[in-house]
């Protein structure tokens, strides 16, 4: 049986903020897709960034951002994200990878996901360009819009400062310029600018996505 992606978020009971972020992921890559000159396989994108968190919360702060809790709240969020670690491990990025099987995705998006992780920046100038426009999507997005790399960057920095084994500022200096350099090659083959891709103009894409079908 066919199901949307709509389905598959509440099938795994997906906090309405992470949804929010992975449509929009979606929405970067969809604009980037029909702006690019050169053929990509648009639809095994779509379906990356539209999973590509899945597991996310159990890395999640839930208290970080009280207004994401909403309606349902802290308690039943907390039970969620237990539910979450008893089934997948304590790796969200694994947990991920665990669910995409689950739900039957290709061997190219299984690929496709487990290169988006701040780890696979130093390497994704040698990957092909359809890593490199799912993992630049996804670095285009923060918790409440669309922004700039570097703005994501910033915000993402600040909020796991005090994490353990928390990422080095010369790590963060490295992947900023490798992701200019990213940002460089994919517009110098697109029509587009990185400015004409925001909360405006990804909008209307969200609200289609919605209904993408996904199996």
């Amino acid at each position: 049986m066919s199901k949307t992606i709509s389905d598959i978020y509440d099938e795994y009971k997906i906090m309405p903020g992470l949804q929010n972020h992975m449509l929009r992921v979606a929405g970067v890559a969809s604009l980037i897709c029909d702006s690019i000159e050169n053929p990509v396989n648009r639809k095994d994108i779509i379906i990356t960034c539209l999973l590509h968190d899945m597991g996310n919360i159990i890395k999640s702060n839930l208290e970080y951002f009280p207004e994401f809790l909403k309606p349902k709240g802290l308690e039943y969020w907390q039970k969620v994200k237990d539910e979450y670690l008893k089934k997948y491990g304590a790796s969200e990025h694994l947990a991920t990878l665990k669910i995409i099987k689950e739900i039957g995705v290709s061997k190219k998006v299984s690929d496709l996901v487990a290169r988006i992780y701040f780890s696979e920046i130093f390497d994704i100038l040698n990957k092909p360009i359809e890593n490199q426009i799912s993992l630049y999507a996804d670095c285009r997005v923060s918790p409440f819009g669309i922004v700039s790399f570097s703005d994501r960057f910033l915000e993402a920095k600040n909020r796991y400062k005090n994490r353990k084994n928390r990422i080095t500022d010369e790590q963060w200096k490295i992947a900023e310029d490798i992701l200019l350099k990213v940002e460089n090659n994919i517009f110098s083959k697109c029509k587009g600018k990185p400015e004409d891709i925001n909360d405006e103009t990804v909008k209307p894409i969200v609200l289609e996505l919605k209904n993408f079908v996904i199996k």
